[in-house]
């Protein structure tokens, strides 16, 4: 009868685990797409970075070349 009761409460602890594995492994995918999905953010806001940094650029040389132009007219 005490083996039974043994048994029982290791086929309980055998399934708390499993189920506490199966918890963590959905948990652990449920990360990796959260981090699939961030990593593609990122990578759009670092394209969107760099487009505005290159048109901050270009209207930085605009602005130099106005100012040149401005100059040569007043000189």
């Amino acid at each position: 009868m005490e083996n039974q009761t043994t048994l029982e409460k290791l086929g309980d602890k055998v399934s708390q685990v499993l189920e506490q594995y199966h918890s963590l492994k959905d948990d652990n995918e449920a990360l990796r797409n959260e981090i699939v999905t961030l990593k593609s953010s990122l990578e759009l806001k670092n394209q969107e970075l760099n487009r505005l940094s290159d048109d901050n650029a270009m209207k930085d040389l605009e602005i130099e070349d106005i100012v040149s132009k401005i100059e040569s007219i007043l000189n």
